[in-house]
């Protein structure tokens, strides 16, 4: 019987669209430290985790035509935010994602609009945005 619970348990994975699986896999496993779980030559794909989720990178068909997402005219996911521990682990790496190869910084750390959050923005070099935040220090 159902209530008023929810009725779902959680985010099973996360698929994103990348121009290059193979950048935004290193990316992900050799900037963020997540590690390959599993891939698929096929499609192309690569399934990386932290080891509490698991992203699945799809090689776009057409690198050379694909866009970048736009959230005042495309339906989807706008960008993946991810927690970090602390705010010395988010400069960290900031200057990290910043000196990656391919990679954009689109939002410099700074707080989210409400101050309860502190957070930086890039695009990974396969194309996704990716948002990193954790709680802000009091004021």
């Amino acid at each position: 019987m159902l209530d008023d619970a929810p009725l779902t348990i959680g985010i099973d994975r996360v698929g994103l669209a990348v121009r290059d699986v193979a950048l935004s896999r290193d990316f992900f496993c050799e900037c963020l430290g997540w590690s390959v779980v599993g891939e698929d030559q096929g499609h192309p794909a690569a399934f990386v985790s932290d080891g509490t989720g698991i992203v699945t990178l799809w090689q776009v068909e057409v690198p050379a035509n694909c866009v970048p997402f736009n959230r005042r005219s495309n339906v989807g996911l706008r960008h993946l935010a991810l927690k970090v521990a602390n705010l010395g682990v988010l400069e960290a790496l900031h200057t990290r994602a910043a000196a990656w190869p391919g990679t954009v910084i689109e939002l410099a750390p700074q707080r989210s609009s409400k101050g309860t959050k502190m957070r930086f923005m890039v695009r990974e070099p396969g194309g996704t945005r990716i948002e990193f935040t954790c709680m802000a220090r009091a004021q």
